[in-house]
Formats: structure tokens, sequence, C-alpha cells
């Protein structure tokens, strides 16, 4: 996995399938999988490693991310955790002199197998960033329908995507009568919630969340956490979070990293009140990080 060209989603044309090549079997779409009863899917690390040039940041992670739950990842800062979600959906390898090696794997198939097509794998694994990050000029609706659109979903079928994206986010009664109105204009709240529409609006596989509350009042913050819990039934969510009460508030099972290491994985009640390595413990109750 050494590091590629820089590809935008503006350079190519969406695939026909998820991510894999014409003679490699494609997904379902995440709402072919919802009728099927098979919602979210699931994410497996494999020895995975992570460089900044000669530095080593991500140790041999082996982890598993179970599908329709949430799975936080905590540590202090700089332990690896945002490293590995980046390198999940190969954001990593953007950044020049950086590269991983290792598998991930989304349902068995390896994202950085030689078949597979980059911009097919932002698609299908989609991120939710630190702070909102609505297209500032476009509407509301335009915002959500920009991944529509490079898939050339148009017309009627992108007015009941967008409608549906808005309503999966908890925010389709907040605008329905504003959709022309700038996305930058709503708050913050409602802006990280636009992009979380303008995530799934595409239908994913996987949702990527890299601390989509920490810049958030608590208010936004509960709607945003309510909604995380709403979302798992049809999607497989990753969490990072530095805030310790949000993790045991939302998440189903919780990843403990330290140093480029992962060093406890399991139920988020058992990493909190039981966890079975001392440096655990040490940080869920604040005795450093």
């Amino acid at each position: 996995m050494t590091p590629e060209p820089t590809t935008t989603l503006t350079d190519v044309d969406l695939p026909e399938t998820p991510l894999t090549t014409p003679e490699v079997p494609a997904h379902e779409s995440a709402s072919e999988a919802a009728a099927n009863g098979k919602n979210g899917r699931r994410l497996s690390l494999q020895d995975l490693k992570a460089f900044y040039g000669d530095n080593e940041a991500v140790h041999g992670i082996n982890l598993e991310y179970n599908p329709n739950e949430v799975t936080a990842m905590i540590g202090p800062s700089g332990c690896g955790k945002s490293t590995v979600l980046r390198c999940i959906n190969r954001m990593h390898e953007e950044i020049p002199g950086a590269y991983s090696t290792g598998k991930v794997l989304l349902d068995g198939l390896d994202v950085y197998a030689s078949d597979v097509d980059l911009t097919a794998v932002r698609r299908a694994i989609g991120m939710v960033f630190q702070k909102p990050t609505p297209f500032p000029t476009l509407s509301i609706f335009d915002n959500v329908a920009a991944g529509l659109k490079l898939a050339g979903i148009k017309g009627v079928e992108a007015s009941d995507r967008v409608e549906w994206a808005l309503k999966g986010a908890g925010l389709w009664n907040e605008v329905k009568d504003r959709l022309n109105s700038p996305g930058i204009g709503l708050s913050g709240g409602q802006q990280q919630r636009l992009c979380i529409a303008r995530t799934i609006a595409v239908e994913p596989e996987l949702i990527l969340m890299d601390e989509p509350c920490s810049a958030l009042d608590p208010i936004a913050t509960l709607r945003v956490e309510e909604l995380i819990q709403e979302l798992k039934e049809q999607f497989t969510i990753v969490i990072v979070t530095h805030n310790m009460q949000q993790a045991a508030r939302v998440a189903d099972r919780t990843a403990f990293f330290l140093l480029g290491d992962l060093v406890e994985v399991g139920p988020t009640e058992s990493i909190f009140t039981n966890p079975t390595d001392s440096r655990t413990e040490e940080y869920v109750s604040g005795k450093f990080g």
C-alpha cells in the first residue's frame, strides 16, 4: 500500500458497482441490504500499520467492527485513532509521504486491492468530520444532493433521496420550507446533521465520524448522539471521540488506543467498568490523557 496519486470525487465518474471492477461481484446498496435484513457491513483491520515517512504511527492493528453497531475509538491525542480512521477510507495516503500496510476488509473485500476503485471506496465509506463542512456556496438541498449529482442521480429520484437523507439525519422538519437557503446559514448542530445527511444520501456501507460533536453545544451534541443511535439500525458506525461520557452513551463496543497500539477492545460497559488492562483503567478513570 504505497502512496498513490491524489484522486478526488470530481476527477472520475462513480462506478456502476460500489467498490469493485466488473469482474468482481458487486455488493448490494444500503437500501437493498436493508430490504434483505442485513443492513450494516462488517469491517476488519488486519495487521494495519500506518506511516508518516519513516515514522510508524500505528503498529499492527487487528480489529473487528461489527455490523449495525457503533464502535468508539478512544485514547489521548496522538495515539493513532484518527490515523486509523483515515486509513479505513484511504484518506491517509493523500498526505505526502504517508502510507499504510496490512488489510482493511469491508465484508471481506480489501479496499486497498488493485482492482478496487478509490472513488468508490470514498463513496462506500462515508466520513463525517470534526468541524461541520457544508459547501458554503450551495443551498441546503444542493449540499445533500452533491454526491448524488456525481453519481448521475437527478430529478425526482434525487429529490426523493434528499428528503430521505434529511429525514434520516433528523433535519427535514427544520429545513423543509427553506431548502433553497444557504446551508452555511444553519446553526452548528444543524450544519453537522446536514453533513450527515450528505453522507447517507449516497447510501454508504459504513459511516466514519471523527469527533463529530467536539464543536457543538450540549443540546446539539445530544441530538447528534440520538441520531447515531438511529443510524446504526441501517449502517455500521465508527466514531473517534475524546469524550468518555459520549463513548459510554453511544457505543456498543469501545477500543482504547495508546501510542499507536490497540490496548484493549470490548463491550463499552466492560471497558469502562471492568477493563482487563491497567492502562485502560487509568485512562477511563482520568488518571492521564
